[in-house]
């Protein structure tokens, strides 16, 4: 039988584990954390859990084509649930915007709160994403990872392909040559920070993320996102595959230039789980990569669990600045500080997720978006007196967890408390992220630091990518 040494029980490496043992191999698994998840992680507080990662649920055929490869599917472990509405957002003065999970709904919406050239505005921007996505995705999410000269090698359809996902603009550029709207272009420049980039520089692929949550939809999952590691363990668990946690890796056996062993436990591949960075900086004891530089990082954030007295709410909201939206970005990646008057994204647990809150409290997850590896002092208070003065918190609501961007720098070895690895701010940027199959024979990456990048489906999609190099390499 095959055997397979995991460093790392993130979703990633959850899902190489699972598309692995499903093929027969033997599979195990080493975290040094105590428990799955890595960055999609829980806290526990007064006897009331929460989730500190990820809050939505997207692409959910990616998720279910994992769990098949277990046996099972989506609809067997896990209860995907609508909100409408899903997302608020709000500007200074009261003004707010509702999208919806159904598309014509989110429309209505835009043209009640906008007016009817905004509706139409962002109609023809919807359609623009959903072109994207469908030119880009076979291409750059469902495959292995591309290369610039492989794409051109298909001839003119290469050339077709990098025609319809217009990667030569910047998202800003893209957004601005087809919305006049203000609002609608703060709402469309956010999605840049779904993968911790610059809207000013990231190329205009990804505005196909307007697409991927407001034509294909976002879920929320019955008892928290930490249900779907909960889920990926349990069928890997079915599977055979080990776990051992609490196990920081210290060496990893390299023998003709190939990984055969990981802290005694003997492999024919080693899946490496874990931010590129950890192997750059020699963490793992792998081959070493290029470091990244502190410009290339992706953005970081300050998050924090509120304790809030229970009240309606919408399941995520988003606070917009005084200052123009752009400044933020200019903040993050060029002055490398955290916004003087950030964004705060809130997403009500309760409402999302279905999580059983306290007797009388709910937790509100919030999140401003800042460099890696930031001084974020006085950002809390910022953050709350905002969210007080929106009617979103009381005054005396506490904050029961946080994280800084060093204090992610600290649990995730090798990520400098960068989120997603390097930030995609250039054209080439998709042309540029590690692949699945290392540079040495048998060792391979499962990530959001790796192709095709990062949050929750693009991670599982590593994992698979992963393992179908794996299997293609040695059957």
């Amino acid at each position: 039988m095959k055997r397979a040494i995991i460093i790392g029980a993130g979703i990633g490496g959850l899902a190489s584990a699972i598309e692995l043992a499903g093929r027969g191999w033997a599979v195990r698994v080493l975290e040094a954390a105590p428990e799955a998840g890595g960055k999609a992680g829980i806290a526990l507080v007064d006897g009331v859990e929460f989730d500190t990662g990820p809050s939505l649920l997207t692409l959910p055929d990616v998720l279910d084509g994992v769990l098949r490869a277990g046996g099972t599917s989506l609809a067997a472990e896990l209860d995907l649930l609508i909100l409408n509405p899903a997302f608020r957002y709000v500007w200074p003065g009261g003004a707010t915007l509702d999208m919806y999970a159904n598309p014509v709904e989110t429309l209505a919406s835009v043209r009640d709160a906008l007016g009817g050239d905004a509706e139409a505005e962002f109609a023809s921007f919807l359609q623009y994403s959903r072109g994207i996505w469908e030119a880009a995705s076979t291409h750059f999410v469902y495959a292995e990872a591309p290369t610039f000269f492989g794409i051109m090698r298909m001839g003119l359809s290469g050339l077709v392909t990098m025609s319809k996902i217009d990667g030569m603009r910047s998202m800003e550029v893209a957004i601005r040559s087809r919305v006049r709207t203000p609002a609608l272009r703060d709402v469309l420049a956010r999605y840049a920070t779904y993968n911790g980039s610059d809207v000013r520089r990231a190329p205009a692929t990804l505005n196909c993320i307007a697409h991927v949550e407001l034509g294909l939809g976002g879920w929320g999952v019955r008892g928290g996102m930490y249900a779907i590691v909960r889920a990926l363990e349990r069928v890997a668990r079915r599977l055979g595959v080990e776990f051992d946690f609490g196990h920081r890796v210290e060496r990893v056996e390299v023998r003709h230039g190939q990984p055969v062993a990981v802290d005694g436990h003997d492999a024919e591949v080693v899946v490496v789980n874990a931010d590129i960075g950890a192997v750059t900086a020699g963490l793992l004891r792998v081959e070493p990569r290029p470091t990244l530089p502190v410009e290339a990082r992706s953005m970081s954030g300050w998050n924090a669990v509120v304790r809030a007295r229970r009240a309606p709410r919408v399941g995520h909201t988003v606070l917009f600045p005084e200052r123009p939206y752009l400044e933020e970005f200019a903040d993050i990646f060029d002055r490398r500080r955290w916004p003087a008057d950030p964004t705060v994204y809130v997403c009500a647990q309760e409402r999302c997720h279905r999580r059983t809150g306290w007797a009388e409290e709910e937790p509100l997850f919030l999140m401003v978006n800042a460099p890696a590896g930031a001084d974020v002092e006085g950002v809390e208070a910022l953050a709350v007196r905002r969210l007080v003065g929106a009617g979103l918190l009381d005054a005396d609501d506490a904050v029961v967890w946080r994280r800084t961007p060093r204090g992610l720098a600290e649990r995730f070895p090798g990520s400098e408390g960068a989120l997603y690895g390097a930030a995609s701010n250039s054209a080439f940027a998709a042309f540029t992220r590690p692949s699945n199959r290392g540079t040495a024979r048998g060792l391979y990456y499962a990530s959001g630091s790796a192709h095709p990048g990062g949050g929750v489906p693009l991670c599982l999609q590593s994992g698979r990518q992963a393992a179908a190099e794996i299997v293609a390499d040695f059957g």
